[in-house]
This record gives C-alpha cells, sequence and structure tokens, in this order.
C-alpha cells in the first residue's frame, strides 16, 4: 500500500479547527456535527460517522455534501471555506443566511453552535413538564462542577450546553413555578457554560454564554441569580485585563449588600479584589479579601451554583496568591502558595495545574529559576491531561517571567517543557 503523503493544509485548518471548539477526537467532532445538522435541518436521521469525520480530516477527503457543509457551518459558526474546504458548484448556503462571508468579522453567525444551543428558533412543541425536572436538572449540575475539576472543560462543554438546550426548550412550554424553577437552574448551566468557555480561552464564546445567564436571571427577576451573573461578567473582564471594568460590575453586584446572601458577597468581593490588582492597588487587594474572608464561614445556603468558596481549599489564599503575583509580589506569592499546593486534594487535577503554573511564576518573580521549572514540569504534565487552555497561559506567563535565563539551562529546559504545548496549539 503506498503510503500517505502529509496532511494537505486544508485538513489541517479542519483539525485545528474541531480542537479550538474543545472536541478532543472525530468522534466528538462527529457528535457535534450531526446534533447542529438534525437542529439545522429538522432532519432527526441525519448523522455524520466518525468514519465520515476521519475521511474528511485524512490526506484524500472528499466534498461533504451539502447537508453536511450545513450541519458544519452550525457547529462551527464558519463558512466551510474557513475550515479548508473549497466550496463545490452549487453549494447552498444555510437558510436564512445571506450575508456574504468576507463581510462579516465575528465568529458568532446567525447558526453557530452557541446560538444553536442557547435559542431555540420557532414554535416547540407543547409537553408537560414534570416539577421534578428541577431537582433531576439541580443534581445533574452538581455532579458537572466535581466533573470539571476533575476533567477540564473540554470534556464537559458539548454535554453541559446540551442540557442547557434542552431546558431552554422546556421553559417555553413549562408554566407557573415549574417555569421558573427552571429558568433558575438554565441561568446557573448558562453561566457554568461560560466558565468552561473561559477556562478553555475561547472569551468571544464565554462573554456570548455569561450574557445567556444574566439574560435568564433578569427573566426570572432573582437579585441572586443578576448579582451572580454580574460576577461571572467580570471574571470574563479579569482575564481581558480590565481592572476598571471588573471593579465596575462587582460594585454593581454589590449594591444591594445588605440582603445579598454572604456566597455572593465573597464572590463580588474577591473578584473585585482581582480587579484591584489589575489597578496595581494591593492596599485595596488586601482589603477587599480581607472583607471576603468574614463572610466565607457564614456560607450555608444550598443553591447548587456559586460553591467554589466552599469547595475549593483555602479558597481566598488562592485568590490573595493569584493577586500578589499579578502585582509583581514574588515572595509573598510563594509563600501563600506552598500553603495551599499543601492543602489541594490530588484529585483536582486541573486546579491543581493551574496553581502548579501560578507558583512557578511567583517563583521566577522571586529569583528562584530551579524551583520555578521544577514546578513547570508537574504543571505541562497536567496540562497535556487536561488539555487546559488556563494552564497553557499561565504557562505562557511563565515563560514570560523566565526571560533573564532564557540562555542558561533553566531557560533551555524550560523551552523542552513547552515544546509538547506547543505542538498541540
Amino acid at each position: 500500500m503506498a503510503e500517505e503523503g502529509p496532511l494537505p493544509e486544508g485538513n489541517r485548518v479542519l483539525r485545528a479547527a474541531r480542537l479550538k471548539r474543545g472536541w478532543r477526537s472525530g468522534e466528538a467532532a462527529a457528535r457535534a456535527v450531526t446534533a447542529a445538522g438534525r437542529e439545522v435541518l429538522g432532519d432527526r436521521t441525519f448523522e455524520v460517522s466518525p468514519r465520515t469525520w476521519r475521511r474528511w480530516e485524512s490526506a484524500r477527503p472528499g466534498w461533504p455534501r451539502g447537508d453536511c457543509a450545513q450541519a458544519l457551518y452550525a457547529a462551527f459558526g464558519h463558512w466551510p471555506e474557513d475550515l479548508g474546504f473549497n466550496a463545490p458548484s452549487g453549494w447552498v448556503r444555510a437558510e436564512g443566511q445571506d450575508t456574504d462571508p468576507s463581510e462579516t468579522t465575528g465568529r458568532t453567525h446567525p447558526f453557530s453552535s452557541s446560538v444553536t444551543a442557547a435559542i431555540t428558533a420557532g414554535p416547540v412543541s407543547q409537553r408537560y413538564v414534570d416539577p421534578s425536572l428541577i431537582d433531576y436538572f439541580t443534581e445533574q449540575l452538581e455532579g458537572h462542577y466535581r466533573a470539571d475539576v476533575l476533567l477540564g472543560p473540554h470534556d464537559l462543554i458539548d454535554t453541559v450546553s446540551a442540557q442547557y438546550a434542552l431546558i431552554d426548550r422546556l421553559v417555553r412550554v413549562a408554566t407557573g413555578e415549574t417555569r421558573r424553577g427552571l429558568l433558575r437552574v438554565g441561568a446557573a448551566y448558562a453561566a457554568l457554560v461560560g466558565w468552561l468557555h473561559q477556562d478553555a480561552r475561547d472569551l468571544a464564546e464565554a462573554t456570548f454564554w455569561r450574557g445567556v445567564a444574566q439574560e435568564v436571571a433578569l427573566r426570572v427577576q432573582d437579585p441572586l441569580l443578576i448579582s451572580y451573573s454580574l460576577v461571572n461578567q467580570a471574571q470574563v473582564r479579569t482575564d481581558l485585563k480590565d481592572g476598571p471594568g471588573v471593579i465596575d460590575l462587582c460594585e454593581a453586584a454589590l449594591n444591594h449588600r445588605s440582603g445579598l446572601p454572604p456566597k455572593i458577597q465573597v464572590m463580588a468581593l474577591q473578584q473585585q479584589a482581582h480587579g484591584t490588582s489589575l489597578c496595581n492597588d494591593r492596599k485595596s487587594s488586601d482589603r477587599l479579601l480581607d472583607q471576603a474572608a468574614s463572610h466565607v464561614s457564614r456560607v450555608d445556603d444550598e443553591l447548587p451554583w456559586g460553591n467554589a468558596c466552599r469547595r475549593t481549599p483555602g479558597y481566598l489564599e488562592v485568590q490573595r496568591a493569584t493577586c500578589y503575583g499579578r502585582l509583581g509580589l514574588g515572595k509573598e506569592a510563594v509563600a501563600l502558595w506552598s500553603e495551599v499546593l499543601r492543602i489541594v486534594p490530588p484529585t483536582a487535577r486541573r486546579d491543581r495545574g493551574v496553581y502548579l503554573a501560578r507558583f512557578a511564576h511567583a517563583a521566577a518573580l522571586a529569583r528562584e529559576p530551579d524551583q520555578a521549572t521544577e514546578l513547570a514540569e508537574q504543571a505541562v504534565s497536567i496540562a497535556l491531561d487536561t488539555g487546559s487552555a488556563r494552564m497553557r497561559r499561565e504557562l505562557t506567563t511563565l515563560r514570560s517571567a523566565m526571560l533573564p535565563w532564557r540562555d542558561t539551562r533553566f531557560g533551555t529546559t524550560l523551552a523542552e517543557l513547552l515544546t509538547p504545548l506547543n505542538a498541540e496549539e
């Protein structure tokens, strides 16, 4: 049998697009495109098999037929040309799409996968909605939070998005308290999808889903959920390094502080501390974290969302160490990370990997390059296992902090450690 040649450029683009969407395998991509195709085409028998997907990514893929092209467009939010295919004659655009692709500037299109999952277009079949579904989705949500700590974002995005889509359809036909209960849990699901995209470093998708969560919170007129959604948006602003924006959103979340439960106050205060650290204001960061600490012991609600302050060992120490690293306080951050890593359970691999990467960055700031490279080795191993883009970002920051040693054995060692991550990008 003749040896296959190198993968064509177009198919490398297709593979890269798949990985960017968080689909770690062809099987996952085939499932996602199948779901998107059924939604857009209205054909429950439509299917893209894993074998077909592998053929598309092979050396001799052939062009997908028209319905598959529409499914690809719906799943990726791109025209097929953007994915490396040359459109055949007679290819038909997705129904309702009249804009030339050269005129678009963003990723979100009328049939993007985000919109497909978040918004159910057209009428929904009437059905009875059992109130016990609220408890079912709540229990599932708690399981997703646990799985996020163990797995990272990529293996969960499709599952949680699909469950939100189901909740959205049920809300359309539910009534009374059942409808309100589904709206509440739906807001929490949308917030989690936003977090998963944020952890995967897709800030455009994260912003979209944070907006969905806020819309649902406003529809149910729940002040706790509204404040929670504002803090979630502040998290995105933190990753965008917009300190004033973070502070604005957290102050808005705290506007009715007297009526807010301790959990919301903890979340808003610690996130505002990140905003002030982005503004290089250590005094305010410490003050806000101290205020948050005074509320932690009083967090006792049964809400399924926002439980990181109870679930994460050394939660506020983690926030303070992160702020100190951002402020360039290497020695102070090293001392805190040393304490945090002693109490983080081995099962929390994603969190542990992020902490190790930040610890390594702090060690570099404290001019301890040997310790920084040792910690980086552990973080890289977890980053490769989980595919966490957040870890990759932290390790990229470490690379910058290690520039003074780039021509030493420490710099060489770090470059070798990071090579597998660069190969997967």
